[in-house]
């Protein structure tokens, strides 16, 4: 078991907490680094579809999972930023501009969506969000001199400063550079005042404004730079699939994701890698398993919703922290053993349920 002891604020803030994370997470970068050179070039796509829904997690892990405020219109924010960049990328834009564009345009339009839902939480506040996913829905299809509507949009071939992004492995390492840099980001966003106030309005409203935060322009800030993630995921999301339709951004995609999160962990930066790489996973294993099935399941439609329905209810009984919460029981056995004790977590479980009756 390692104790640390702080004696200064610098240990606080620090990255790595001590020596042995700073090798794991080397180790792990390395393994990163070498995984396309390693992996046959389909293994490597999916890595890439998990970086990206990594980013969408991390913008809905900051507004549900920190903030406490759920939504069901993140495929919305998605969208925004896909067509954004399809559409700028077709004027010639730069990919550093346009990018930051997404992120804007998204950003903005979750000050949108954050400023009326002020008023309304918990199952109201889901409700007006799953509106917004069905009005952005619509507009994409109505919108047709921008995003083609039914047609579809083609997204053109991706340069950065003049290097053309033309291979899987090349994207690869753009995505996971741009993902570094938002866990670095969110990181740092929630050691600061307004991370802490995130946290504050998710454990209690009341306590939070008896503090002085004022509810409105953090929970708009939230809204904001959890779309503006988003915008971001959306943007490489369409030089991943490059085409584009209204199909692709369905209030059932945002269930997903609130799903994929929920999996992961919520409240937890490494929940929302856990949940998109749990995602890609089960969707590749339902696809292997549909060939060793009897017809009569394996060629059911809606056999992997079902799957993932079945999975969400698990997780909400038996593992209501998410694959992180498993991983840290997994790592506090091996590091108190023999001395765990399996009542450990009981007082974040009661912390739950504190929670539910709020």
């Amino acid at each position: 078991m390692r104790f640390i002891f702080k004696t200064e604020y610098q240990q606080d803030i620090r990255l790595f907490r001590h020596g042995g994370q700073v090798f794991w997470y080397s180790a792990l970068a390395v393994a990163l680094f070498l995984a396309p050179w390693l992996l046959p070039d389909y293994y490597v796509s999916q890595l890439v579809f998990i970086w990206i829904y990594s980013i969408v997690g991390l913008g809905l892990m900051l507004l549900a999972g920190y903030t406490g405020q759920v939504s069901i219109g993140h495929a919305a924010f998605l969208a925004m930023g896909a067509y954004t960049e399809a559409y700028l990328q077709q004027l010639g834009w730069p990919f550093a501009l346009s990018l930051a564009c997404s992120a804007i345009v998204a950003g903005a339009t979750g000050v949108i969506v954050g400023l009326p839902a002020l008023r309304v939480k918990g199952m109201y506040l889901a409700i007006a969000t799953l509106a917004f996913g069905f009005i952005v829905e619509e507009a994409v299809t109505r919108a047709e001199g921008i995003t083609g509507g039914n047609s579809g949009k083609s997204v053109g071939a991706l340069d950065i400063f003049g290097i053309p992004i033309d291979s899987e492995l090349r994207f690869y390492y753009v995505v996971l550079a741009i993902l570094v840099l938002c866990i670095l980001g969110v990181m740092n966003l929630l050691r600061s005042p307004t991370g802490r106030a995130f946290v504050a309005i998710r454990d209690s409203e009341i306590s939070a404004q008896s503090m002085g935060i004022n509810l409105a322009r953090y929970k708009t800030i939230a809204f904001a730079l959890s779309a503006a993630l988003t915008g971001i995921a959306g943007a490489l999301y369409a030089h991943k699939l490059r085409y584009l339709s209204p199909e692709q951004f369905t209030v059932l995609q945002s269930i997903e994701l609130l799903i994929m999160v929920t999996i992961g962990g919520l409240g937890s930066i490494h929940g929302a890698v856990f949940g998109a790489a749990f995602w890609i996973a089960v969707q590749q294993f339902i696809v292997l398993a549909k060939d060793w099935l009897p017809p009569e399941i394996g060629q059911q439609t809606g056999l992997q919703p079902t799957i993932f329905g079945l999975c969400l209810v698990g997780f909400v009984l038996f593992e209501p922290l998410g694959l992180y919460g498993r991983w840290l029981k997994v790592r506090a056995y091996f590091q108190l053993f023999p001395f765990y004790r399996k009542g450990m977590f009981k007082r974040q479980k009661s912390y739950m349920k504190s929670e539910r009756l709020k």
